[in-house]
């Protein structure tokens, strides 16, 4: 084994744990934290397949402005912190059971797998060819998708601003 199968096994395994146990946890900010470790370890499994600028998208817009949305989401919405169950001592053994499972399967199989000649030149000029792409044949999907954020955007304000005006009137 060398070092980049080491380091792909620690970044998987921190993707899928982290990814479990945000599913797992019960407070809402812990889970964002997980899901935070989530992203940047699929941001450095894209950087060791040379497609850094997906990384670095992925860093910036999701480990960073998703993250940051979902806290201002968070702390938007009234929610009872009370209300805190532990996690089993038999569903953790479960499902750490089945990571592993899963982990064995996964490393047995692509072990055996032969993908032919690799691309050489696949990495170069990665963030232009993504960009022509893009704003090529790409360009509506990406101006719906920009309306749709703006419009999730105005939504957010709008309950926002309906549950200050609530709560006003219910001072009154």
């Amino acid at each position: 084994m060398n070092g980049e199968l080491i380091l792909f096994f620690i970044l998987a395994l921190v993707a899928i744990g982290s990814g479990v146990l945000m599913l797992n946890l019960t407070k809402v900010v812990h889970m964002v934290i997980a899901l935070v470790f989530t992203f940047l370890s699929i941001a450095g499994l894209y950087i060791m397949l040379s497609a850094e600028f997906l990384a670095f998208v992925q860093i910036l817009i999701y480990s960073g402005a998703i993250t940051i949305i979902m806290l201002f989401g968070i702390m938007l919405t009234r929610h009872d912190d009370k209300t805190e169950s532990k996690i089993g001592l038999p569903k953790l053994i479960l499902v750490l059971t089945g990571i592993g499972v899963f982990f064995a399967i996964m490393f047995f199989q692509i072990n055996d797998l032969s993908f032919g000649e690799q691309a050489t030149e696949l990495h170069v000029d990665n963030a232009e060819k993504i960009g022509i792409e893009l704003y090529s044949k790409y360009v509506i999907p990406f101006e719906l998708t920009s309306v749709l954020l703006l419009v999730a955007l105005v939504g957010a304000i709008v309950l926002a601003k309906r549950d200050d005006e609530k709560e006003a009137e219910d001072n009154e």
